[in-house]
């Protein structure tokens, strides 16, 4: 441990939300251990002080390298290799750990770039254990608006297809190299409707690709990852992939999906304003201290 470079983590004490997410990090992330999670390495709540510390992450977040004022565009064969990083820890998070691991906040500032920028998810704040082979538990609304599942607005449940929806959403962001809702006229759309309507439903979806990659990429790979990125993010739970199905697209082990042309409608109530398109601020919790622009973090009790 001699010279070994970390991040330490202070948590608001004052904050009863800041407590329970403490908790939620020791309870949680020091069980696991996977190449593509970031490790906690201890933790401490003597003197007043609630303190977690990790392991160091040199090149920040995957959010400061898509969207920081300056930030060089990333090259298309980092990202594809940022996505399949992502989608394995998700993969264990889910299905090869002893517990299903909800994360419940996926998105670009969560995942961080170690020095060689291999992706490791963090934030485990949010994170909620269920058994294996059961469903949601849990009547909280919490997450980040733009990445949370249109249905968890009106149920307030989370699961492990809330947590592939917000996965969809991020591949997206990584292909596209633009936010969760994407400006249009006075009016903002949400990526996902934005990529599904604009592009793929023509039939030209690699003219979403980020701009600032001039052409340069693989073509299978970015529709891969944006086809991909749609299937998780089906507004219908029911039609989107298992984590391992989609890895296994990702990985060239299984074929593309076929997805219909136009966005298909929720087969749920849709949520109060207009998930999908929106002039207004897209939450009304509090900012949160890794995102950026007008995404906000949130946690609603019902």
């Amino acid at each position: 441990m001699n010279n070994l470079a970390v991040a330490i983590k202070r948590v608001s004490k004052g904050s009863k939300q800041g407590r329970k997410e403490y908790a939620a990090e020791v309870r949680i992330i020091s069980r696991l251990r996977h190449r593509n999670l970031v490790q906690l390495i201890g933790w401490c709540h003597g003197g007043g002080e609630l303190l977690l510390v990790y392991e160091l992450m040199p090149n920040g977040s995957l959010d400061a390298h898509l969207h920081g004022v300056g930030a060089a565009p990333m090259p298309w064969p980092r990202r594809h290799e940022i996505v399949l990083g992502v989608a394995s820890a998700i993969l264990y998070l889910h299905q090869e750990w002893e517990q299903c691991v909800v994360h419940r906040d996926i998105k670009p500032s969560n995942v961080m770039l170690d020095a060689s920028f291999n992706a490791k998810l963090g934030d485990f704040g949010l994170a909620r254990l269920v058994d294996h082979g059961r469903g949601a538990q849990t009547t909280v609304l919490a997450g980040t608006m733009g990445y949370i599942d249109p249905e968890c607005m009106v149920t307030g449940r989370a699961n492990a297809e809330s947590d592939v929806y917000s996965f969809g959403v991020v591949l997206l962001e990584i292909a596209c190299g633009r936010q969760p809702m994407v400006p249009k006229g006075d009016d903002a759309v949400h990526l996902v409707k934005w990529v599904w309507e604009s592009y793929y439903g023509r039939g030209a979806v690699l003219d979403a690709a980020d701009a600032r990659l001039n052409g340069e990429f693989d073509a299978s790979e970015m529709e891969t990852v944006m086809v991909v990125g749609l299937w998780c993010a089906h507004p219908d739970r029911s039609l989107r992939p298992s984590i391992r199905q989609a890895v296994n697209v990702l990985r060239s082990e299984a074929p593309l999906p076929s997805l219909p042309p136009r966005m298909p409608v929720a087969t749920f109530t849709p949520p109060p304003d207009a998930f999908y398109c929106t002039s207004s601020s897209v939450a009304t919790g509090g900012t949160s201290s890794t995102g950026t622009g007008t995404v906000q973090s949130i946690t609603l009790l019902r």
